[in-house]
């Protein structure tokens, strides 16, 4: 059976918009390809290039990524596939990415908030307010950025829509090192629980999906970095992660890729608000 002969297979011909999509292994560009093997054509978006120390070259999609990576989906799966250079951290800019969509490809009917940093981690007196300001503006308030101008263009052409944060397990529970990605994550879930209310009368669903640790590029950076605070190897710590996980084994991209393509779905209709976890069954509430 195909990955789109069941769930997800009812978006053909719908417009999306993926944020932080523009790095190889990562999360964003593994949603991308489900919604475009779904159907969907996507505007997949990232920095582009270094912006300033909080975001180092190494952590952000270039634009010659993004366009690779659009290119070879659009090829895959026979759908228009274009990118965008974007920082969520710039209103105006969202709010470009957002027009740009329903120009190129005729509507916007999805949006997912994907882009966030996951890198920044430090000792809670160790974090300074520089730090904090850096992960807050990207996880939170960029999404928050997204959110609106999606909203404003899926409420104006009256035909609903499906708005996403890719929130964590770090949106549920704490972890040390974390302090300002965890409180990043957990206001996530006060703003989906608002805005569906909203939005809820124009036919629009707004919901978090909740991944546990995948290891990404940027996975790879928090295990090497975890591993080393709290002084075991990398296999240990790997080994002591699955073993707190009832499915025994870490994510995988798709694991999240298809939580979203199944709220981009006519199956997800009556779910709104909602913070969906992906985790094996490690976070269970």
């Amino acid at each position: 059976m195909s990955e789109t002969s069941h769930i997800g297979k009812d978006l053909r011909g719908k417009v999306a918009v993926v944020t932080g999509a523009g790095r190889r292994r990562g999360l964003g560009q593994g949603i991308v390809r489900r919604l475009a093997a779904g159907g969907a054509h996507v505007v997949l978006s990232d920095l582009g290039a270094a912006a300033d120390s909080a975001t180092p070259a190494d952590m952000v999609g270039s634009s010659e990524e993004m366009r690779a990576i659009a290119v070879e989906v659009a090829a895959a799966h026979d759908v228009r596939v274009l990118s965008f250079p974007c920082d969520v951290r710039d209103r105006a800019r969202v709010e470009e990415l957002a027009r740009f969509a329903q120009r190129e490809l005729g509507a916007l009917d999805i949006w997912v908030n994907n882009a966030g940093i996951g890198y920044l981690m430090k000792p809670l007196l160790e974090v300074g307010p520089e730090d904090w300001q850096a992960v807050i503006d990207v996880n939170l308030t960029g999404c928050f950025n997204g959110l609106q101008a999606a909203a404003r263009i899926m409420t104006a052409q009256g035909r609903g829509g499906r708005i996403i944060n890719i929130a964590s397990q770090a949106a549920k529970s704490g972890f040390p090192f974390a302090a300002a990605y965890c409180s990043s994550k957990h206001g996530l879930v006060g703003l989906v629980r608002s805005a569906a209310i909203e939005l809820g009368p124009f036919g629009i669903t707004v919901n978090n999906v909740c991944p546990n640790h995948v290891t990404t590029g940027l996975g790879a950076w928090q295990n090497d970095y975890f591993s080393r605070k709290l002084g075991l190897e990398l296999d240990e710590y790997l080994e002591r992660m699955r073993g707190r996980i009832p499915l025994r084994r870490c994510g995988v991209p798709e694991d999240t890729a298809n939580a979203v393509a199944f709220l981009c779905s006519d199956a997800s209709a009556y779910i709104t608000a909602e913070s969906l976890n992906v985790s094996g069954g490690e976070e269970p509430h």
